[in-house]
């Protein structure tokens, strides 16, 4: 598999545009699973051998690539319902936004996260890893959202800078309290090897045998205040919230570094990226964390999309060579 990368403009790498050859070959893919198969020690070398990203910093919004969605059965983007099940074809995507140098990292799954630790493709990389997915997608039981991806003690083997957590809040729902309590312990243990906690908490409800999020900015700010005191300290928590309405009185909830979330993509492009810009303004959002807005563009064009999303972050503080 190669994807061939061109700068066709003398811009910054913020705002350049980049022309991509991706090659369709079904078998491209191929060698990752020969890897996996006479060699799995190789991706615990690739994880030792990666340069580390060099730390995030006050004043440097990150850019970070979510791709944890599969592991949890949520394959939807928009109208399609198996928009994300093609691996090669993610795999394809992710690659085309993480060769953009404005892109810091990703988060995603143990299992994407071994293949691009394969590929080579988080040299300099922010690395997240996806705790809990055992709150699949339409399970009756989904609220109870096990943690069945990384663990702290993993992240740390792998030298990845923290681990996320799913942790969606029902008060009609007894299974909550047992998400509750896991996450917590999760803030605990990632706290003890000084790696972020990025906690993505909402007030959530079932309705007719669906999950819904509640977005309204009342029960977005009631879920922080839930989130924030989970875990024995708070030293190392992030938040990682949605753009809603009031995005002030959002960001005036919390004193914890927070990360925007993209969701599963509404309205056009241009107004999404219009809500992303006015909230990156505010204080105390130190980035993007977006997948499928990004990786499933509705014109297709992945580079375009990540360059323009890009283009909306601050950075003021002067950056050390």
């Amino acid at each position: 598999m190669s994807i061939n990368v061109s700068n066709t403009s003398q811009s910054s790498p913020k705002t350049a545009a980049f022309a991509f050859e991706v090659d369709d070959d079904p078998r491209r893919y191929e060698h990752l699973s020969s890897i996996r198969l006479e060699d799995p020690e190789a991706v615990a070398r690739a994880a030792v051998s990666r340069r580390r990203h060099p730390g995030v910093k006050a004043g440097q919004q990150n850019f970070i690539v979510a791709a944890d969605h599969p592991a949890r059965g949520a394959l939807a983007v928009g109208n399609d319902p198996v928009a994300m099940a093609d691996r090669r074809q993610l795999l394809d995507r992710l690659q085309i936004a993480l060769a953009n140098p404005a892109v810091d990292g990703v988060l995603a799954s143990p299992d994407i996260m071994d293949d691009l630790l394969l590929l080579g493709a988080l040299d300099g990389k922010l690395v997240f890893g996806s705790m809990n997915r055992g709150g699949l997608s339409g399970l009756v039981n989904e609220f109870d959202d096990r943690f069945t991806g990384h663990t702290a003690a993993a992240l740390e083997a792998l030298g990845a800078d923290g681990g996320k957590m799913l942790t969606r809040i029902c008060l009609g729902d007894p299974d909550t309290v047992v998400t509750l309590e896991a996450t917590a312990k999760a803030i605990d243990s990632l706290a003890e090897r000084k790696l972020i906690a990025m906690v993505e908490p909402f007030l959530s409800v079932r309705e007719n045998g669906r999950v819904r999020n509640d977005l309204s900015t009342n029960a977005v700010i009631k879920s922080i205040a839930i989130a924030e005191g989970l875990g024995s300290t708070s030293a190392y928590t992030w938040m990682k919230l949605p753009v809603v309405a009031e995005m002030e009185r959002v960001m005036a909830a919390t004193t914890m570094p927070t990360v925007l979330l993209g969701g599963d993509p509404a309205g056009t492009q241009d107004e999404v990226f219009a809500s992303w810009q006015a909230a990156l303004a505010l204080p105390g959002v130190q980035g993007l964390t977006v997948g499928r807005t990004l990786l499933y563009p509705a014109d297709g064009d992945v580079a375009g999309a990540v360059a323009a999303a890009a283009s909306l972050l601050h950075h003021t503080a002067e950056v050390s060579e």
